[in-house]
């Protein structure tokens, strides 16, 4: 089947592919803890439950990961919503030490480091205006 098409006529789309894919998980994650605080809980290291408020932290953290899934998906300012959520991601990982989530969230890192170093792809908004 894939014998029959020029795969290589639809390279151009891949980086696009990744900056959706990835941001549809931010704004997925973003979503789900305004909607389910309650199940985020767990996931909080001790030093932020013994500093903040639980279910407040849960919320401003579900406004930034629907912050940056808007901006990648819209293809605004990707490679600053790419690094912030790379750092997010990196804070995310050592923070909860090697895991299922860990493993996802590596696996999630990696993808928004290649959506940095790509910076705008075809499919961006103001694709044509800067590279940011």
């Amino acid at each position: 089947m894939f014998s029959d098409m020029n795969l290589d006529n639809y390279k151009r789309y891949a980086p696009a592919f990744a900056r959706y894919g990835v941001g549809i998980v931010f704004l997925i994650f973003g979503i789900w803890q305004f909607v389910e605080p309650s199940s985020w809980e767990g996931y909080l290291p001790a030093f932020v439950i013994s500093n903040f408020n639980a279910a407040t932290f849960i919320y401003f953290n579900g406004a930034f990961d629907s912050l940056i899934g808007i901006l990648l998906i819209s293809g605004a300012f990707v490679r600053v919503a790419a690094a912030l959520g790379a750092l997010h991601l990196l804070g995310i990982v050592f923070s909860l030490g090697w895991n299922d989530a860990a493993v996802r969230d590596i696996g999630l890192l990696i993808v928004l480091i290649a959506v940095f170093l790509n910076g705008k792809d075809e499919l961006c908004l103001g694709k044509n205006k800067n590279k940011l």
